[in-house]
């Protein structure tokens, strides 16, 4: 929480400035609390993000830390969770993994935020930085980060799963611009079946309405409906029939761990929790059947000679 480029500062969301006195933030603080519990007609989401607000800033030595982190400090360092996670070594067996996870919108990220600020920015990645560019470019950045977070999850299934990320689903997906976007995060094989993942930051609670999820930002494209759409895109390309869909998110975007969608347009759809997607990789849909070694081998040679990269 609060890390997100997208996401609301702990200081909006207890409704005070960043360099309001201690006093200011306590008071903010209780008032806060008061007007969001569940008990007084609140959202339990919005609770849960007011409390985890005075975590990061309600004691001075936290605070200092968070405005160091978060570009609100005068001596304020750059986020290294921003940054392209560095490449290290790492002996643990591990999923099978195709495609760099975030890749190619950290390449329009930074190309957006250059042609936007009029010259090339010394470290687009710096908080206080980011904060000032529009919602829009911000989205590429969250999105991003989102992906290599859940790619980081499913390297962590083990030697049993194979993942494609950045798959592109349309002939314009290498290319500049919005078009670009144009992509299935993550293709997952497992045991338990092949999902379609798509990886989202909302920037805040998600809420459903009509089988789609409904974020903060009106603008933003709808999730679920891109998710099927480049599901089918693949599954028509390989040969292949999908066991689900999968839309993950933050953690404080969702509430409650999982909600099951049902199946839309064919495809069951679930929307997930980070901390959620492993349990939920391992053990696969309700009453979806497990695949078994053959299978597994014939799903993946389809999909290798079929995907392409973004």
């Amino acid at each position: 929480m609060f890390d997100s480029p997208l996401s609301a500062s702990a200081y909006e969301v207890l409704g005070v400035a960043a360099d309001a006195p201690d006093e200011d933030l306590r008071r903010a603080y209780r008032l806060r609390l008061r007007a969001t519990h569940p008990d007084t007609g609140g959202e339990a989401a919005v609770f849960i993000q007011v409390q985890r607000a005075w975590e990061l800033v309600g004691a001075p030595d936290r605070r200092a830390a968070y405005d160091r982190g978060h570009g609100f400090a005068d001596d304020a360092v750059s986020a290294d969770a921003w940054h392209a996670p560095d490449v290290r070594a790492d002996t643990r067996p591990r999923a099978k993994s195709y495609g760099e996870a975030g890749a190619q919108r950290r390449r329009l990220f930074v190309a957006e935020v250059t042609k936007w600020a009029g010259t090339e920015v010394a470290d687009p990645y710096a908080p206080a930085f980011v904060r000032t560019v529009p919602r829009a470019l911000r989205r590429l950045l969250a999105d991003a980060l989102a992906g290599e977070r859940t790619a980081r999850t499913i390297a962590d299934l083990g030697m049993g799963f194979t993942a494609w990320h950045d798959v592109a689903t349309s002939s314009a997906a290498s290319g500049s611009g919005s078009e670009a976007t144009d992509k299935l995060d993550h293709i997952v094989l497992g045991p338990s079946g092949l999902y379609g993942l798509t990886s989202a930051d909302l920037g805040g609670i998600a809420r459903f309405r009509g089988g789609e999820i409904i974020g903060p930002d009106p603008d933003a494209p709808a999730p679920i409906t891109a998710l099927l759409g480049r599901i089918r895109t693949v599954a028509r390309a390989a040969g292949v029939r999908f066991t689900g869909g999968i839309l993950v998110l933050p953690d404080e975007d969702l509430y409650p761990a999982t909600s099951p969608l049902g199946t839309i347009r064919g495809t069951p759809v679930v929307v997930v929790r980070q901390s959620a997607l492993r349990p939920l990789l391992r053990e696969g849909f309700p009453g979806a059947r497990t695949i078994g070694g053959t299978e597994v081998f014939d799903l993946r040679t389809r999909i290798r000679h079929a995907v392409r990269f973004a």
